[in-house]
């Protein structure tokens, strides 16, 4: 694994987290990381007296490299917050905790750079910059990067509605900056949440920018909510909705079981926080049976939850982190998953038919059984 960033004369070691689950020819930067340093370090002279924002560092990369000038950081995503933090230490960096902020509480001081790393969600960055709208003024400089299949017209215009006139540069390495001028008279309202609704029962299902499956429940939990009867008794039991989105399969499970235990557990901020509103609106009288954990899968999760054994584990893992397809998410969920269930507990798994979740689920727990499928999902379980 290249862990080495050289750039300027200047060398940082940077990795992925969590680090031992990494293939080796991943790196933990990029090429519009490196666009985006140079051009900051070649044309802003004065930036030693900028008040500096950065948003969607991957894993850190950006904010080592501009360490000394304490930058405030925003990101939605706990695993490139922890990622983040692993790198500061790493280069024997440090930046005050009071200048990190997830996706849902911001920072509220104007800034006079704002270098953003254009996300996958277009939601994100739509969010990102109406929250910008009211800490900008017409001096402020802000920055985006990102590959240049990622910047289109249409990201181009966001900047232009939001924030201001913007142009992009000539793109290097496959990557493109956008230089965005501020007018500081910007005041749109957002469009989000995204709100609809479920059949039988009719539950009202909001939607934070970043969320899986925002405008609409996804094939792979409605596939599971047709088969949720299969699922054992989970009367007075406790399970984890992992890698929960919006909520919505621990939703149904505690309508129908209300003595149910739900752990909802995701690494978006955004995510915990939709989960967290749709169980409030829908089943108050139920919040007092869960717990909401912003959590890299399973990690740490005896010092982070009441619940000290789980019964079930139910979750649709992602298969890929940032910009890169990987079963690494999968593995560390089906591996946690067996470390934390009582003997005898489950984990029912849904997913694409192509993933390897058979092999992985019979190598970690001795059987697997296929709950249910169609033509491209299956449910599979295996027990503990």
């Amino acid at each position: 694994m290249n862990t080495s960033l050289t750039l300027l004369n200047r060398e940082l070691q940077l990795v992925r987290y969590p680090q031992n689950l990494q293939h080796p020819s991943w790196q933990a930067w990029d090429a519009a990381d490196e666009y985006l340093i140079e051009h900051v370090e070649q044309n802003i002279s004065d930036i030693n007296n900028l008040k500096m924002r950065i948003y969607n560092d991957d894993f850190g990369a950006l904010a080592c490299w501009f360490a000394h000038l304490e930058p405030d950081l925003i990101s939605d995503s706990f695993v490139a917050q922890q990622a983040c933090l692993q790198n500061l230490t790493q280069n024997q960096l440090s930046i005050d905790p009071e200048h990190f902020f997830d996706s849902v509480t911001l920072p509220i001081d104007v800034a006079d750079l704002v270098l953003i790393k254009v996300p996958k969600t277009t939601a994100l960055l739509e969010q990102q910059l109406i929250d910008l709208q009211k800490y900008v003024t017409p001096q402020t400089q802000v920055i985006a990067a990102g590959k240049a299949n990622l910047i289109q017209k249409s990201t181009q215009a966001l900047f232009d509605k939001y924030l201001g006139p913007c142009h992009t540069s000539l793109a290097k390495k496959k990557s493109r900056l956008i230089f965005c001028q501020p007018t500081g008279d910007k005041s749109h309202t957002s469009p989000y949440p995204t709100v609809w609704y479920t059949d039988k029962p009719r539950f009202e299902i909001s939607n934070l920018a970043n969320v899986f499956a925002r405008q609409q429940l996804d094939i792979g939990a409605r596939f599971m909510l047709q088969h949720l009867s299969k699922l054992p008794d989970l009367q007075n039991k406790t399970i984890v909705d992992l890698g929960c989105g919006n909520g919505v399969l621990g939703l149904h499970i505690l309508a129908k079981q209300p003595d149910t235990q739900v752990v909802f557990v995701d690494e978006s901020h955004m995510a915990i926080e939709s989960a967290k509103h749709n169980i409030e609106t829908n089943l108050a009288n139920a919040v007092s049976n869960c717990e909401f954990i912003v959590n890299n899968c399973l990690d740490h999760f005896a010092e982070k939850s009441k619940f000290s054994s789980i019964d079930l584990v139910l979750c649709n893992p992602p298969f890929h982190q940032q910009n890169t397809i990987t079963d690494h998410i999968a593995w560390q969920m089906f591996k946690g998953s067996k470390d934390l269930l009582t003997k005898g507990g489950q984990i029912f798994v849904i997913g694409n038919r192509h993933l390897d979740y058979p092999a992985k689920l019979k190598r970690l727990f001795g059987n697997v059984t296929v709950v249910a499928r169609d033509k491209k999902f299956s449910i599979l379980s295996a027990t503990k």
